[in-house]
């Protein structure tokens, strides 16, 4: 089968670390499926538990009622789309940089990356915190509860301490899947979802400290990840691309920036339209807000199915495009499109066939489960498509084209998604079907717009281009 092999004795910075590329060029789909097949399997598993330290908030405090469901609902959404999706989205252009300077065997550059993005979200990370601590009073000003947005807004205070930690993990795990090492990113959140599952229910219930609690249990699973990650790269192989801490990590930020901010246009487009429509619930009942609040984390968990073979797409199409290795970029984007497109519908069956069985995980309220169980069918056919632009969106990140999907998405989801699902759902009344009608369309558009440029694509032009990142250090 295709794939890395050791790096000889006396090889240099710029020596390619795929050496074998004949084989590499005559890959065939099975080879590809094994490759991505590996890569998935790991980042399934460590996305859904990375998503689970919120949703474990949700499961805990919603316990305690609708309007504690709700307040934590608000404050995941307010840490998505003003925090923790800003690292995400800056942090994907290291899904192209680190993976194409391995390609390339430039392994002292995939170790410079990484410490310039860690910098970059610290200081991203100070005006966050700020628009955290004065949450109460901006919350109040948004949310027509006064006691949903003071919770909401005391739980974004207690979750300022996690923001390094998130930071310095989210940009620190791509030192390892550059390499295509995911495992050992399996484990370590392995143990920080087990720790802060204890934390949280001890906290809330045991100890009896209530909302504050779940906030508590996070920032600090968020402080824990980093230092596990740090120890396991200093005792493993994955230290090879750490190249020590040099005057050069303040140096040549552009390549970086450019793809950064793309990518947070990118992610940022998509999860903050799905945020709006959660806020959007709040207005129309708070049984509406919470039966979003159970329909956007049910959509949220399984989509990270296809999220994660997106980013394994992303990450070995990069480092095929990094060893210069063209026809091997196109078999990985055709394999996980196949992929992604079987997971997909497989997740939009499961909504469909157990929609009445789902919301009981969540909640007993009788009215909060008879919305979510009658919307479920709509966000079914949106789990489809939301699965294929995600693929989308990963196979631009693989070739350095962030630039196209936040450009598509931007347009899609603020001239289509939000104005339709406000429309329909407040002018036509259809409430949460009609909030998720708008998505639905502009996830469709999205896929349509991003699989033309895919197709169009000139994949030569994106191998000399990683060519010439990979030359500056």
């Amino acid at each position: 089968m295709t794939n890395y092999q050791e790096v000889p004795e006396g090889t240099s910075e710029t020596t390619p670390l795929l050496v074998n590329p004949q084989a590499i060029e005559k890959s065939v789909w099975k080879d590809e499926f094994k490759i991505l097949s590996r890569y998935s399997g790991s980042l399934v598993v460590a996305n859904l538990l990375q998503f689970s330290l919120n949703l474990t908030s949700i499961i805990v405090v919603g316990g305690r009622g609708k309007i504690e469901l709700g307040a934590v609902s608000v404050a995941s959404m307010t840490a998505n789309i003003t925090g923790f999706v800003v690292f995400q989205g800056l942090a994907t252009s290291l899904d192209t940089l680190c993976a194409q300077a391995w390609g390339s065997g430039n392994t002292k550059l995939v170790g410079l990356h990484v410490q310039r993005m860690v910098l970059l979200l610290w200081c991203i990370g100070i005006p966050i915190a700020v628009l955290w601590y004065n949450a109460p009073r901006l919350l109040t000003i948004l949310l027509p509860d006064p006691q949903t947005a003071a919770l909401a807004g005391l739980y974004l205070r207690v979750l300022i301490c996690g923001i390094p930690g998130f930071g310095a993990f989210e940009a620190g795990k791509r030192l390892l899947t550059a390499q295509g090492i995911f495992f050992p990113i399996t484990c370590i959140l392995f143990i920080g979802a087990s720790v802060n599952v204890l934390a949280s229910w001890l906290f809330v219930w045991v100890f009896d400290w209530g909302f504050i609690g779940a906030p508590i249990a996070v920032a600090t699973t968020q402080t824990l990840l980093p230092l596990s990650l740090t120890a396991y790269v200093m005792l493993s192989r994955g230290r090879e691309c750490w190249s020590g801490t040099t005057s050069a990590v303040l140096q040549n930020w552009g390549s970086m920036l450019r793809l950064a901010l793309p990518g947070l246009l990118m992610v940022e487009a998509e999860y903050l339209a799905f945020e709006i429509l959660v806020l959007a619930a709040a207005y129309l009942s708070p049984a509406h807000l919470a039966a979003q609040t159970i329909l956007a984390t049910l959509n949220g968990t399984l989509w990270q199915i296809p999220f994660s073979i997106s980013i394994a797409a992303s990450t070995r199409v990069a480092q095929c495009i990094g060893g210069g290795h063209v026809q091997a970029a196109k078999m990985s984007g055709l394999v996980a499109f196949i992929g992604t497109f079987v997971v997909a519908t497989i997740n939009a069956t499961i909504f469909f066939s157990l929609r009445d069985h789902l919301p009981h995980i969540f909640t007993k309220d009788r009215e909060v489960i008879a919305l979510v169980a009658h919307t479920l069918p709509l966000v079914a056919v949106m789990q489809l498509f939301d699965g294929l632009a995600a693929y989308c969106n990963g196979a631009l990140r693989g070739v350095g084209r962030q630039a196209i999907g936040g450009w598509v998405n931007l347009g899609c989801y603020y001239t289509v998604a939000i104005p339709l699902s406000l429309w329909t759902a407040f002018h036509l009344h259809w409430d949460l079907d009609g909030l998720s009608t708008g998505v639905t369309v502009a996830l469709i558009l999205v896929t349509g717009i991003e699989g033309v440029a895919l197709m169009n694509l000139n994949w030569q032009k994106s191998v000399d281009d990683a060519e010439q990142r990979n030359c500056v250090v």
